[in-house]
Parts: C-alpha cells; sequence; structure tokens
C-alpha cells in the first residue's frame, strides 16, 4: 500500500465527504490585514462540525474501510481533535471506538469525545507510548486501528481543505498551516502543489516543538525532548514517518512560532474576526503578526484554522494574563 495520497486520493475524499461534512467558508479578514500587511483569509475549521478538520481525515478513512475490518470496533491516539472526529464517524457507522488520550488533554476535549460515544484511556507518556499502547490494545481485541497523521487516507480527507480553497479563491498566492504530526500540511500541500504549483506553502510550528523545522536543516526525520506549548494540539516530538517526505517535497518553507506570538493570534482573531480558535488553531496569525513570514500588500494569504475547541474560560484566562502581561 502507498504511504502518501495522491491528487486523485483527494478528489475522490472531496467526493465521499462533501454531504457529510462543512465545505467551511473563506472569509476575508480586513482588519487584521492593516495589521499583517497582506490581504488576508481565514479558512475557518472551527466552523466544521465536531469545531476542527480532524473529521476529514477520520471519516474518509473509517468510510473507506470494509465493514467487517472495522465490525470489533477502531481505535486511535489523539491530542483531542482526532478523537472527535473518529468518533463522530465511528457514531455514524454505529461502531464502537476507543481513544487513548495524553492526560495533558483539555478537558472538553475529553467531555466531548465521551458525548460522541468514545470510550477513553487517559495516558502519561509522549507520542511513541501512546500508539505503542494504542497497538496492544488493538491486538488484544482485533481493533481497526486510524493513525490521525500516518494514513494516507486520513491525509487524502484533510487535503480536501486544499481543494476547497483553491477553488473558493483561485489567485491565492500563499497557505499558512499548522503542523503538528503532519498529516494536515501534507494532505493541503499535494492538494495545492498538484493542482497549483506557484502557490507558496508555509508550514507554520510552536518554537517549542521545532521537529520538522530542524529536520529539514539535519535533513532528516529529528526528534526533540516534548516540551510544554500553549499549542497543545501540535504537541509532538518527533516528524511522522509517512508525512516527512511529503513535507519536504511540497512545503516551501517552515517557521516556528513562539507562544507569545500564539497567543496574540488568538486574541486578534478574537477581537478582529469574532472567531474563536484554539492555540494551534492560531499560529499562522501569530507567525503574521511576529514578523516571521514575508508578505507584501497585494498578496493574497490564506490562513488555515484548525480548531476551536477550548474551554471559552480558559481561552478568557490566557487573554486576561497576555493583556496584564502587555501592561
Amino acid at each position: 500500500m502507498r504511504n502518501y495520497p495522491t491528487i486523485q486520493d483527494i478528489r475522490e475524499a472531496q467526493k465521499r465527504l462533501a454531504p457529510l461534512i462543512r465545505h467551511t467558508p473563506l472569509l476575508r479578514a480586513e482588519k487584521i490585514e492593516e495589521v499583517v500587511g497582506c490581504q488576508l483569509y481565514l479558512k475557518p475549521e472551527t466552523l466544521q462540525i465536531t469545531g476542527a478538520f480532524k473529521i476529514r481525515g477520520a471519516l474518509n478513512k473509517v468510510l473507506s474501510l470494509p465493514r467487517e475490518e472495522i465490525a470489533n470496533g477502531i481505535i486511535a491516539s489523539s491530542s483531542g481533535n482526532h478523537a472527535q472526529g473518529l468518533s463522530y464517524a465511528a457514531r455514524m457507522l454505529g461502531v464502537k471506538v476507543i481513544l487513548v488520550l495524553p492526560v495533558t488533554t483539555p478537558k472538553i476535549k475529553i467531555a466531548n469525545t465521551k458525548a460522541l460515544g468514545a470510550e477513553v484511556v487517559l495516558f502519561d507518556g509522549d507520542t511513541a507510548a501512546r500508539w505503542k499502547r494504542v497497538y496492544e490494545i488493538a491486538e488484544e481485541n482485533k481493533y481497526a486501528t486510524i493513525h490521525g497523521f500516518e494514513d494516507p487516507m486520513v491525509m487524502a480527507g484533510q487535503g480536501t481543505i486544499g481543494c476547497e480553497i483553491l477553488e473558493d479563491l483561485e489567485d491565492v498566492d500563499t497557505v499558512i498551516i499548522p503542523v503538528g504530526g503532519g498529516g494536515l500540511i501534507s494532505g493541503i500541500a499535494t492538494a495545492i502543489k498538484e493542482t497549483k504549483p506557484s502557490v507558496r506553502v508555509i508550514g507554520a510550528e510552536p518554537a517549542l516543538t521545532p521537529k520538522y523545522f530542524h529536520s529539514r536543516i539535519n535533513k532528516e526525520r529529528t526528534s526533540f525532548p516534548l516540551k510544554d506549548t500553549i499549542a497543545d494540539g501540535l504537541r509532538i516530538s518527533v516528524p511522522g514517518n509517512n508525512p516527512y517526505p511529503i513535507i519536504e517535497k511540497y512545503v516551501d518553507e517552515i517557521i516556528l512560532v513562539d507562544d507569545e506570538h500564539i497567543i496574540a493570534g488568538m486574541r486578534t482573531l478574537a477581537n478582529d474576526a469574532k472567531l474563536i480558535a484554539e492555540p494551534a488553531a492560531s499560529i499562522g496569525i501569530g507567525a503574521l503578526l511576529a514578523g516571521s513570514i514575508e508578505v507584501k500588500p497585494d498578496e493574497k494569504v490564506c490562513a488555515v484554522l484548525t480548531g476551536g475547541n477550548w474551554d471559552l474560560c480558559d481561552l478568557a484566562e490566557i487573554y486576561k494574563v497576555a493583556e496584564s502581561n502587555e501592561r
């Protein structure tokens, strides 16, 4: 089996998913443009059915599997949003789903996952250790395992975002995509570069988890010890095995963004675009605010906002602390 999605896989995923998910709008962010110095468009997957883009990949993968393969149930690990997407897909098909989540997962993501009918197992360990436990449970119970960023069909589902961007903004110049495990940017970059190679694709990664940034410098997959970053959805210590070569092929630039700028991005989205976005979703705006990406006044830039699954009280506290620090 191929370990990467083709443009045909992505187009087939788009047809498969069209009646089941939201084609999220592309929103012009005029007020933020005044600060960042370009024509800015937002792709708010925060408005997706489960509050994040992950439903695209999860649903595409589950729908592509034979029913007998998922008869006993499906299992995965996740920082929260893949869990919700997979839980939604499992509920749609009436199959059991088990999610192994980090103990640091925001409570609202755990609650949302359980509300969709999933069995949640909290695990204290890094990404590799969690997946080791997932495979152990899967083997014991004959569950189907669905990886959140290594699976080509999951990547293909995420890549449908790229198709929608090109449909809604044919003359887009630059697309900024958050980088965690790498499945999202792999899918979107494939869709964009295989359709319109002139579009600049930029990956935004937390400065505290610079795995892909340094992998590019070192010309090989490079892991880093896990550090606490406000962008919990992007907190992974090692680049994905399958996404890495795709990113090296299609992504023009990978930039690092400090937590303080991610928080600034969250506040700007709330204040000036009236969008509630979790930290991982705000990293692209944070990069633009920090001046980390060179842009021109007439350049059409699209920032992908990956999700909005954070507790409003927690977000309010972050805004409050950030404002206090600025004073």
